[in-house]
């Protein structure tokens, strides 16, 4: 498993826009960087693993489509994501 239910529930309250929020753009994208991370560093130890691997860029595309949504939405909220998760574009 990737991510323990602790570290998943602190990732929802960093992110949640409201409270009780789980399914607001900025908490799924920081569950989907949270699971990409990890794939990553599987993947590191890994190599030959092409069903992880595959599943790494469905995520990526999965999460690069929340973002355009956001952007489309709010300019100032899709930037302070990116600098909150730490991500490039």
């Amino acid at each position: 498993m990737s991510t323990s239910l602790e570290a998943r529930a602190a990732i929802i309250a960093a992110f949640a826009t409201k409270p009780g929020d789980t399914g607001s753009p900025e908490v799924q994208i920081a569950l989907m960087s949270d699971r990409i991370s990890y794939l990553t560093e599987h993947l590191k130890v890994h190599k030959k693993d092409f069903h992880s691997r595959r599943g790494l860029l469905v995520l990526v595309g999965q999460r690069r489509g929340l973002l355009d949504y956001v952007k489309r939405k709010d300019q100032a909220r899709y930037e302070s994501l990116l600098k909150r998760l730490n991500l490039r574009r």
